[in-house]
């Protein structure tokens, strides 16, 4: 049995950080004038100056380091995300020093060379600390040492579910020692963790055992037990955490928001439900059509004479879709099929080998040449470079009834090109796929991610064997 040491060990890893900073910096300044140069030459500041920089530089980084999250418990927390947040406070701590250097105090005598070969060498070393001392925990572990032992109260959907990852991840070191439920018979087991017994046998198992951690995994019927739960558990001293059993009910990560000190919970966290957020992804798309309309306009000229002299009728073809906040607008293609009446083309969409398609439109549809005129869609505001691929309102009012979460996708505007999409999901592929795909972009938006998309569409979106 271990206690609670995170305070401990984030102690230890400050002062750490804290050697590794000063020790960058100081290396920077050894690199830049005694390995690149031949030392300091005339009007350079001496290493006394460089040094003294430290008594800001290292508290600042310090804080930066508790912002951005780099000392959160790193049992459950992935080395990408632990990584991105060190990247991030140097990135931020770089751009204060330039800052506050260069513009505010005006010491331009500083090289920026040291600073960014600081930049560089923090980044590293500081990374190469966490990994190797994730290393050494998990060694650790696999021999049964630093294992945390805990107890799960209550048997549901979620308690099945957290047995699973925990022990799909042994590397964060738990421990299930048992499980309490009134409704489970003693002795069932899951995954060889036994329930012990029922609720009531939580006052006598917490005295005898010296367990590091109580979750609570109660199924919804029983949350009426819930505040003598948390009672018993807070009481005995062991550190408690709440797994609640709405999955459900609220299928992916909620957030939550303090009114006045009353917790509300979110079901769905929407990035682009901030207005920070809708202005910058509002900027790019209005930067992004412009300049593809001006890059893509001879190839929009060429598409636009082959469709007028391939086959009679219009060169762009209007179709309604359902938009943002389930509001329909007009978007627009080249014209990939024959001239059809409104009730032929709404019967259904297109399939492979389709005789309606014109043989330009196999071409432009391969191609995805077809979307570009979304471009002015987007200009308008209908639509957005990324995003959930739009669907006409009778498929929309069909899909509602039968794919679960199908209308969260309205909660941002449609795209020219998606996540989805990039993963091959187009044309005549699963709608349920699609929507998971289309899901996971709403909830983990960030400009990084559009850039990603826009990226991998150039490589896998434009042409693609479920273009029909």
């Amino acid at each position: 049995m271990i206690k609670d040491n995170q305070k401990v060990f984030n102690r230890l890893l400050v002062i750490l950080d804290a050697v590794i900073i000063a020790a960058s910096f100081m290396f920077a300044y050894f690199i830049k004038f005694y390995i690149l140069n031949d030392g300091p030459g005339p009007g350079v500041l001496p290493a006394e100056d460089y040094v003294s920089l430290l008594i800001f530089m290292v508290p600042g980084f310090i804080l930066l380091y508790y912002r951005c999250g780099v000392y959160a418990p790193k049992r459950t927390v992935r080395r990408r995300f632990e990584i991105y947040g060190i990247i991030q406070a140097n990135t931020v701590g770089l751009a204060a020093m330039i800052i506050l250097l260069y513009m505010v105090v005006k010491e331009i005598n500083y090289s920026r060379s040291v600073i960014m070969l600081f930049y560089m060498l923090n980044i590293f070393l500081t990374s190469c600390l966490r990994i190797a001392l994730r290393k050494s925990l998990q060694t650790m572990r696999s021999k049964g040492y630093n294992l945390k032992h805990m107890l799960l109260v209550g048997y549901s959907r979620a308690t099945e579910e957290y047995i699973d990852r925990l022990q799909d991840n042994p590397q964060w070191g738990y421990v299930v020692c048992g499980i309490l439920d009134d409704h489970i018979p003693a002795g069932t087991l899951y995954k060889g963790v036994k329930v012990l017994g029922s609720l009531g046998n939580l006052e006598i198992i917490l005295p005898e055992n010296k367990l590091d951690e109580i979750a609570i995994t109660l199924s919804l019927r029983d949350y009426d037990y819930l505040a003598e739960i948390v009672n018993i558990c807070e009481k005995s001293g062991v550190h408690t955490k709440f797994i609640p059993d709405y999955n459900s009910l609220i299928p992916t990560k909620p957030y939550t928001e303090d009114l006045m000190g009353l917790p509300v919970i979110n079901i769905r966290y929407v990035p682009l439900t901030n207005t920070g957020n809708i202005l910058i992804k509002r900027i790019v798309d209005v930067a992004g059509s412009l300049f593809g309309i001006l890059i893509t306009s001879p190839v929009m000229l060429v598409c636009a004479l082959a469709v007028k002299l391939s086959s009679p009728g219009p060169v762009i073809f209007k179709q309604e879709r359902v938009g943002l906040h389930n509001k329909p607008f007009y978007m627009y293609k080249f014209r990939s099929m024959e001239q059809q009446t409104p009730g032929r083309e709404k019967k259904a969409w297109t399939v492979k080998d389709d005789p309606r398609v014109t043989g330009v439109g196999k071409v432009l549809r391969r191609t995805s040449l077809d979307e570009l005129p979304q471009l002015f869609n987007i200009l308008k505001g209908d639509m957005s470079l990324v995003g959930p691929r739009p669907e006409r309102p009778h498929f929309v009012e069909k899909f509602k009834e039968e794919i679960p979460r199908y209308m969260v996708k309205h909660q941002v505007r449609p795209g020219l090109t998606g996540w989805a999409q990039v993963n091959g999901l187009r044309g005549d592929t699963s709608i349920r796929k699609r929507i998971e795909y289309d899901i996971y972009y709403i909830e983990n938006w960030t400009l990084g991610f559009d850039i990603k998309i826009i990226f991998l569409t150039f490589f896998t979106g434009f042409i693609n064997k479920n273009a029909y």
